[in-house]
């Protein structure tokens, strides 16, 4: 049973109704045909409703912010104008909370008006004894509101995929990935990054999760083979630049720099092969149930996760783990970043290539997105190493990228690929300047007698 007015539901339902048709396509594409501005009372309800049904009428898509400010100028009434950037506003920032309960609120109270709007038109009809046309207006009357999303349908939806923020992305620290993937990963996309032990692949996730904190999103991290708060000091090594070995004899920096972070983190640890990707779906949910709804997910990492499938081969629970981690990611809308292990060939080679990942090769095709981290015994002196891109959904992959890993900070320089020699002589640029890591003075003599060299073309 719905209330007999919106005026009866409160301004903030109202505002989160709009809200909802501003940023939910779908949720718009099921009730166009039974809104109308007239349920609203408020003058600018009513502007903001009107215009959204108009675009969509035309451009099969939500208007956005842009849109809406070209239409404002065009009022001229300025207690109106005033007025509907207000609600604007409010609609944009509006919480996300109970969404749900606000779409079939709405939804079935629009039904009702159109249901009530037949049957009054019926009186007329059954005057004349038009059952037929009585029928006709029940029947639509009920069917209005049902889900009408049959998918992107091509010759209608252009608008809507050219839409800038159609496809929503959190940017990686890297330059050189977020111009492959487009910005960075996206919502409901699953990237990995492969390694061998000990390769770093873990800094790697702090290096992402730590600079997506920084940029203002809520991350999850679980790990399944660190205790939390171990995880928890790399992250404050990342966010202070401190040797994570050395952390301890550092809180007043770890103080300082923490509440100045713009987003928020929570690690979870869970026991290795006892959790479930339910398990992370259920934490997940109690998180946002208290106030930090994700906007990244990080799992360190899907294969240490169990089947919910049992008694099966290895490589078929695997495959089932990362089938439904791809799949949390699509239903939650948001992006998941893991890491996964190489087969012992891979661990040997210089360029780790897609055929090396220990275990299922299937993980290739179900994730969107997969990078290898190599770094062999001289490179782990050297703290250099090899990004390349065995997998991209949004753009080329088979790049290969050079990198300076920080394994005691989490912070990782990619740059175009070089040969191993050009990384030593990077390398020690690069000690030479960064506080972060112990430089030798025969090192630096080193490096200055092969700069001299190279001026003579020796």
């Amino acid at each position: 049973m719905t209330l007999t007015s919106l005026n009866q539901y409160g301004h903030d339902f109202q505002i989160k109704v709009i809200s909802s048709l501003l940023t939910h396509k779908g949720f718009l594409t099921n009730i166009h045909d039974i809104i109308s501005e007239e349920y609203f009372e408020n003058q600018a309800h009513m502007w903001t409703i009107k215009e959204i049904l108009s675009y969509y009428d035309k451009y099969h898509s939500t208007p956005t912010l842009e849109v809406l400010k070209v239409e404002l100028q065009k009022v001229e009434n300025e207690v109106l104008q005033i007025a509907i950037k207000e609600q604007l506003k409010d609609a944009y920032v509006a919480s996300d909370d109970d969404l749900k309960y606000v779409q079939e609120e709405f939804t079935n109270f629009c039904k009702n008006q159109q249901l009530k709007k037949a049957l009054m038109t019926s009186v007329d009809l059954l005057k004349g004894g038009d059952f037929d046309g009585i029928r006709f207006l029940i029947d639509n009357a009920i069917k209005a509101g049902n889900d009408k999303n049959v998918g992107h349908e091509y010759h209608k939806d252009i608008e809507g995929r050219y839409t800038v923020d159609r496809r929503k992305t959190i940017p990686t620290p890297w330059d050189d990935f977020n111009g492959l993937l487009q910005g960075g990963l996206g919502n409901g996309d699953f990237g990995l990054i492969f390694g061998n032990p000990g390769g770093g692949k873990s800094w790697s996730l702090v290096a992402l999760g730590g600079f997506a904190v920084k940029l203002g999103y809520n991350v999850l991290h679980y790990t399944l083979e660190l205790g939390e708060d171990y995880v928890a000091r790399r992250y404050d090594a990342f966010f202070t630049k401190i040797d994570v070995s050395k952390i301890l004899n550092h809180k007043d920096a770890v103080e300082k720099v923490v509440p100045e972070l713009a987003g928020k983190l929570i690690v979870k640890e869970f026991p290795t092969g006892k959790a479930t990707i339910s398990t992370v779906e259920s934490h997940i949910a109690k998180c946002t149930d208290l106030g930090t709804k994700p906007d990244l997910v990080i799992i360190d990492y899907v294969d240490l996760l169990s089947s919910r499938r049992k008694n099966r081969e290895r490589k078929d629970e695997i495959d089932d783990i990362y089938q439904s981690t791809k799949g949390l990611a699509r239903e939650l809308n948001i992006p998941i970043w893991s890491v996964s292990q190489v087969n012992r060939a891979g661990a040997r080679d210089e360029i780790i290539e897609g055929d090396k990942a220990a275990g299922s090769y299937d993980k290739m095709m179900i994730a969107d997105f997969a990078a290898s981290l190599s770094r062999r015994k001289e490179d782990k002196e050297r703290n250099t190493g090899r990004f390349h891109i065995m997998k991209n959904r949004y753009g080329r992959d088979g790049h290969t990228y050079s990198v300076l890993a920080d394994t005691s900070t989490g912070h990782f320089t990619v740059s175009p690929y070089r040969s191993e020699e050009d990384d030593e002589e990077r390398t020690m640029v690069s000690s030479h300047r960064s506080n972060n890591f112990d430089v030798d003075t025969t090192k630096q003599d080193k490096f200055k007698l092969h700069s001299k060299l190279k001026e003579f073309n020796i």
